[in-house]
């Protein structure tokens, strides 16, 4: 098609005219959010290249995936290796041409990161992308903010090499890297976050309103409560607790936890405590132990004394100090009490359930006080 003088048309001219990055910048969209964008994937591309940093599309039931196949890996160190020799340069820039990068960010592993051109040692993604620049001559774009999630591996834990904060799961290192990486703020609680489609979703949490679930009659007073609800009760509770490897459904993840060890072989990394050396088994376990012990978190205060706790249900427990309260009635001797704890403790009276046995004489008793007391009278120990 020509114009009225003969010369080719506005839109195939430019698009001839076509040549490098700079113009793809300029002419691909007009928009601050799109030029953003084309420099941002440019310089990824140049790192890719240059670079043995190797991209993660997330972190799926059996590993850390390939970006550009369907395989998993359990070790990171894998899945590098994989990459490298499975997927070809051209290939392996192709991930450009994919969705990965619509929301304007990549998840790399950056463990021993070294430049491919003079095989020196990288730090991190910033002095890679001065490296690149400034040695190599390399064209990089210095004036968009670095929404490149890097990430270190060690053997022995699971680490942000940033700040050594351990992490029992990579999705909750993953949500992590936005303490480090404030690129966009959350103007009601000054929360910061790398991307700002995250900032966006993130948002909703602050919208107040009326949500009804659509499978129930549950009503929520956020979009975000309602969507949690609707997914972990409804839609996707039954892929939560299934082995990615054989499809086998459990009731609870410790099951499918145990299962994956004696079946399949899979040894989960406990979240060491770097305070205490205490080990835990899952990263919600380590969080509580962190902030209830090292940190003293207690913000759940007695309104009768000065007594503070680390959950409501600690607090709620200890009103009963104060109230007199005892809702826990025993159905064989009709004793009350005041938690249903002491009532369960209580019970193992009646079925005569004595664990606490002395390693020296051998008597048992019902009661870890009663024990006590008899290893201070018979035998002078304090336990």
């Amino acid at each position: 098609m020509t114009s009225l003088t003969g010369a080719p048309s506005t839109k195939r001219k430019r698009k001839d005219e076509i040549n490098d990055v700079d113009d793809i910048v300029e002419e691909s969209n007009k928009g601050k959010k799109g030029h953003e964008l084309k420099k941002h994937r440019f310089n990824l591309i140049e790192i890719l290249r240059n670079s043995n940093a190797t991209p993660i599309r997330c972190r799926g039931g059996i590993g850390y995936a390939c970006c550009y196949c369907s395989d998993e890996f359990p070790d990171p160190a894998d899945l590098k290796k994989h990459t490298i020799a499975a997927h070809d340069e051209n290939s392996r820039l192709r991930l450009m041409d994919g969705k990965d990068l619509h929301r304007f960010h990549a998840k790399l592993d950056i463990t021993q990161l070294k430049c491919n051109i003079c095989n020196r040692p990288i730090d991190n993604i910033e002095l890679l992308i001065d490296h690149l620049k400034n040695v190599h001559s390399i064209k990089m774009y210095m004036d968009v903010k670095n929404q490149l999630l890097p990430f270190k591996f060690s053997e022995n834990s699971l680490q942000c090499f940033m700040c050594q904060s351990v992490h029992h799961k990579f999705k909750s290192l993953l949500e992590h890297m936005n303490v480090h990486y404030r690129n966009f703020i959350c103007e009601v609680c000054n929360a910061g976050f790398i991307t700002r489609s995250v900032l966006a979703q993130h948002s909703k949490a602050h919208d107040i309103g009326t949500f009804k679930c659509h499978y129930c009659d549950k009503v929520f007073d956020t979009l975000r409560k309602k969507q949690s609800h609707e997914k972990c009760v409804h839609t996707h509770s039954e892929g939560l607790n299934r082995c990615a490897y054989c499809n086998e459904k459990f009731g609870d993840y410790r099951k499918k936890e145990t299962h994956l060890f004696r079946v399949h072989g899979v040894v989960y990394t406990e979240a060491k405590c770097q305070a205490c050396d205490k080990t835990f088994r899952s990263q919600k376990e380590y969080t509580a132990h962190i902030k209830r012990l090292h940190l003293m978190d207690r913000r759940h205060r007695c309104n009768e004394c000065d007594m503070s706790f680390f959950t409501s249900n600690e607090l709620k427990n200890h009103m009963v100090k104060h109230t007199g309260e005892r809702m826990f009635k025993c159905e064989v001797c009709f004793n009350s009490y005041g938690r249903r704890k002491t009532l369960r403790e209580h019970m193992r009276i009646h079925a005569d359930d004595r664990r606490f046995k002395c390693e020296h004489c051998g008597q048992a008793f019902v009661q870890k006080c009663s024990w006590r007391g008899h290893m201070r009278a018979k035998h002078g120990e304090e336990a």
